[in-house]
């Protein structure tokens, strides 16, 4: 039952932007506590949780380790919006007694957000308004996206989003992915390329939208961006550690990659001006913002709240290690 004692903690709502939501009214008779701040030391995040029997996480804004479950004896369950990454590991926290919900994001922001991305990178708008901003007027010729073609990799939620996009704006879609992902495409009337190498090399414009999985991750090599023409763009809103370490800066540096977009980052959050990527002119920068819009969290934390209820209700649903139910 609903206890009002019951200590639940939202972890790094950087905008204080959950208890405005509407859904928040779900919790309504708990004892919500609501972190804004990052805490990456486990000790001094647990002094914080000690009472917290329910915990919600916002994506993979903070790692769960088995040193930080060690002192939270009375964390029952971890309601996670969105799907468990590598931020968490499920086994460890069936060892430690904690059930963990999961709960189903909308893919329409972070496919939003590509297609910004694309077009803004292509068209130097951000070039354009800083010059503005200083007085100046025209200061770049950017490239419209027309005629471009646009390789995906991942045809799924948010990469068929992105190829209606590019069929709208009167550019081609190549697609890379595992064989069902490109069968899919061929059958949307999509191009798939025939071999990795041919799929960077013939893009004018790449966009990763993959898992970040054992088997994903540093699987954009090197190599793969010097196969790509030095005017190609590189996006990426998916994870950062699906590129190989230190490859895209490499290749930016050197010109084997004309511009990159990127929203998300190896280390998060970046407070630091000086940051490399934000200080190159053919790199644009957002801070992770894919997924943060309005009626997307509306429905991530509706789900995630929800997930909170039943547990305490006596009716848990959608957990991702269900043996701590029996136990």
């Amino acid at each position: 039952m609903k206890s009002e004692k019951m200590r639940i903690t939202i972890l790094d709502d950087y905008q204080d932007a959950v208890r405005k939501l509407d859904c928040f009214k779900i919790l309504d008779g708990y004892d919500v506590q609501i972190l804004k701040q990052s805490y990456t030391d486990p000790t001094l995040l647990a002094e914080k949780l000690k009472d917290t029997e329910a915990l919600v996480l916002i994506r993979e804004r903070s790692r769960i380790t088995e040193d930080l479950l060690t002192q939270l004896p009375k964390l029952k369950l971890i309601s996670q919006t969105g799907k468990i990454s590598n931020h968490l590991d499920l086994a460890v926290c069936s060892r430690f007694n904690v059930a963990v919900a999961e709960s189903m994001g909308s893919p329409i922001a972070p496919a939003e957000l590509t297609w910004l991305l694309i077009m803004s990178a292509l068209r130097k708008f951000p070039q354009t308004l800083t010059g503005m901003k200083k007085g100046l007027w025209q200061t770049d010729v950017g490239e419209s996206v027309a005629g471009k073609t646009v390789g995906i990799w991942s045809y799924g939620k948010i990469g068929k989003r992105i190829a209606q996009y590019v069929k709208a704006f009167g550019a081609q879609v190549i697609v890379w992915g595992n064989e069902n992902s490109r069968e899919e495409a061929v059958r949307d009337g999509f191009i798939a390329a025939s071999s990795k190498s041919d799929f960077f090399h013939f893009s004018d414009v790449v966009t990763l939208h993959l898992r970040l999985v054992p088997e994903t991750r540093g699987i954009v090599k090197l190599e793969d961006l010097r196969c790509m023409k030095p005017s190609a763009l590189l996006v990426n809103t998916s994870r950062a550690e699906l590129i190989e370490e230190n490859a895209l800066m490499t290749a930016l540096k050197t010109g084997a990659l004309g511009m990159a977009a990127v929203d998300v980052y190896e280390s998060e959050p970046i407070f630091d001006p000086d940051y490399p990527l934000l200080k190159m002119p053919n790199v644009l920068c957002t801070p992770h913002i894919g997924y943060v819009e309005k009626n997307g969290y509306e429905q991530l934390f509706s789900l995630a709240f929800e997930n909170i209820v039943a547990f305490f209700e006596n009716d848990p649903q959608h957990i991702a290690n269900p043996e701590v139910l029996v136990r």
